[in-house]
């Protein structure tokens, strides 16, 4: 199996193969995963938004009204030409949501979040530039900029004021300055340059208060890129430069994996990264260690969690995103690496041999306090054969379009839209009305074997242990032709001192989308047709085996109808046992 050309070598050879066993007992704990912000941080969050609006705050964005732009960086990535296409058309348009240019009113939005974030994060620039001659795009990208900065520029408020949104906003005003900063209009452009200075004031007091991962770090790297490109920045460079280090490590695992463990958030650090290197190379500086340093950790741990068709699996709320725009941010990052098979931290066990890639969730899920939107997909696994995948998790909770219900996007975080076992019709982990999750898995427990005949990984949780009394063991192991992957999910009692009862039970596999299922007369086994003439034979023992419509979000965060085989069950108090296999038949 290979990757793209742009990465060079054999996607599963070299030197990530070694060290991957994991010694028996290896544990990995959620500690207060289950607290989002306490009151008082929630206070000092409020009254720090309060002071946006005082004369104090006011006087602190107050300085120097830059003349230009010490440099102009590249942008090294390519956007969406459809979104492209439709802003030459005179619309804004952004996950199946579309506004005509002429008609948007921001003092008073009607759209949502997400629409939002697209159009004051200014990623339309992109999309834009990707589509339109300088020419073409100059009218189109001067009149959305004129109605942003009547709306915003001089009130300071959420969101358009918010420090990560800021932070992308420096980075892609100044990449597209000939797109913003063209006109004749001397008044305009005074006002552009004067907002991005006061902007990048604003957040130079507040990037540390975003919350890690992508947003703070989207923050530090409009301080430091305000810094190098607006003049008078170069004498702070070295602080804010150490300020940018210490986000980055507590953003980023030393595995390489990102605190929210998500793949879309991977994407997201790696093109912030980049971008700021760009304006390293603009100023032609050398970027500091720490942005190249993890630049190079994020790529393999990315790599990781994709499928052999070349895109990401679908973890905590996020689905594919492309094979050729994520081959083309990969190729923009310079580095050329193979996929980090084991992440403690991240969280994702990758097992590869043959045609086949198999992803394990390894690790309890996010905290509360550093994400919103996490998922309950704890020993949820995800296979691909070749370019088709076979089991998926439905995905998409935070990335579908807007005609999504939102119940069911919602219902995409529970365990049930996952790949793995569910007690009691309950999630592992519960999520709450606010977006965070709470109680339940806490620890994991995980062991990794390579062997030349197979690779075998086992894990365990605590997820059900406070509420039903068991703890959920699984184990993987695939041959080493990759032809077959066996699996056995068992519930154990957690201790011996509670009295079980017994408790039903069900293991799930959504299937891919085009995967056509035959049940067998015997209700223990299936046909598993891929859509690329791949078979598969399904086998399983422990349960009561059936088939059962699901769905799952693609790239373009459309819903697909699939199919689902569905384990049911009941453990007595002693626990239960459900093996399973898959096994290529063609």
């Amino acid at each position: 199996m290979g990757i793209p050309s742009s990465l060079g070598a054999p996607i599963e050879s070299g030197p990530n193969v070694q060290g991957d066993s994991i010694d028996e007992g290896k544990r990995l704990i959620r500690q207060g995963g289950d607290k989002g912000l306490s009151l008082a941080e929630r206070l000092a969050e409020h009254f720090h938004r309060l002071t946006w609006r005082t004369p104090i705050h006011g006087m602190r964005l107050k300085g120097r009204h830059p003349l230009k732009l010490i440099a102009v960086p590249d942008d090294p990535f390519l956007g969406d030409t459809r979104r492209g296409n439709a802003l030459l058309d005179g619309r804004l348009s952004f996950r199946g949501e579309s506004r005509a240019i002429a008609a948007l009113d921001l003092a008073k939005p009607d759209f949502s979040k997400a629409f939002a974030e697209y159009l004051h994060g200014f990623s339309w620039l992109r999309d834009l530039s990707t589509v339109a001659t300088r020419a073409q795009g100059i009218p189109v990208a001067e009149a959305l900029m004129r109605r942003w900065l009547d709306a915003h520029a001089d009130t300071v408020s959420e969101p358009a004021w918010r420090a990560d949104l800021w932070g992308r906003r420096i980075l892609l005003w100044t990449a597209h300055a000939p797109l913003i900063l063209s006109s004749t209009d001397l008044v305009y452009r005074s006002r552009v340059l004067n907002t991005l200075a006061r902007g990048a004031r604003h957040i130079d007091r507040g990037a540390e208060k975003a919350a890690p991962g992508a947003p703070r770090v989207a923050a530090m790297c409009g301080v430091v890129a305000a810094g190098l490109l607006i003049p008078g920045g170069d004498a702070r460079r070295s602080a804010t430069e150490a300020a940018l280090a210490k986000t980055l490590a507590a953003s980023i695992f030393e595995d390489g994996g990102n605190v929210a463990r998500a793949p879309a958030a991977q994407v997201d650090l790696l093109m912030l990264l980049t971008a700021l290197r760009e304006v390293y190379a603009a100023r032609r500086l050398e970027a500091p260690t720490s942005v190249t340093n993890a630049i190079a950790a994020l790529v393999p741990a990315l790599l990781g969690v994709c499928h052999g068709d070349h895109d990401v699996s679908s973890w905590q709320g996020g689905a594919p995103i492309g094979a050729a725009a994520l081959d083309q941010i990969i190729t923009a990052t310079g580095v050329r690496t193979r996929p980090l098979r084991q992440a403690r931290e991240w969280g994702y066990q990758r097992l590869a041999a043959g045609a086949t890639v198999v992803i394990l969730d390894g690790a309890p899920p996010p905290i509360a306090r550093l994400v919103e939107g996490g998922c309950a997909s704890t020993l949820a696994f995800e296979m691909s054969d070749g370019a088709q995948r076979l089991v998926v998790n439905c995905g998409g909770a935070r990335a579908g379009v807007v005609q999504l219900p939102a119940a069911l996007a919602e219902g995409l975080r529970t365990t049930a839209a996952h790949s793995t076992l569910i007690v009691g019709d309950s999630n592992s982990t519960a999520i709450h009305a606010d977006g965070t999750l709470g109680r339940g898995v806490s620890e994991v427990e995980l062991a990794r074997q390579e062997s030349e005949g197979l690779s075998r990984v086992e894990a365990s949780h605590d997820g059900y242990a406070r509420r039903f009394g068991f703890l959920h063991r699984r184990q993987l192991i695939l041959a080493s032709d990759g032809r077959e992957l066996r699996g056995e999910d068992m519930l154990l009692p957690a201790t011996k001192r509670r009295k079980l009862a017994a408790t039903g039970f069900a293991v799930r596999f959504h299937l891919g989308v085009g995967v056509q299922v035959s049940p067998t007369a015997d209700g223990l086994a299936a046909l598993l047709r891929l859509p690329g003439g791949g078979l598969w034979q399904f086998r399983c023992r422990g349960g009561t085996l059936a088939v059962e419509e699901s769905v799952w979000i693609d790239a373009d965060g459309r819903p697909h109808a699939t199919m689902q085989l569905l384990i049911t069950g009941e453990s007595p108090a002693g626990g239960a046992s459900v093996s399973w296999a898959f096994k290529r038949a063609g």
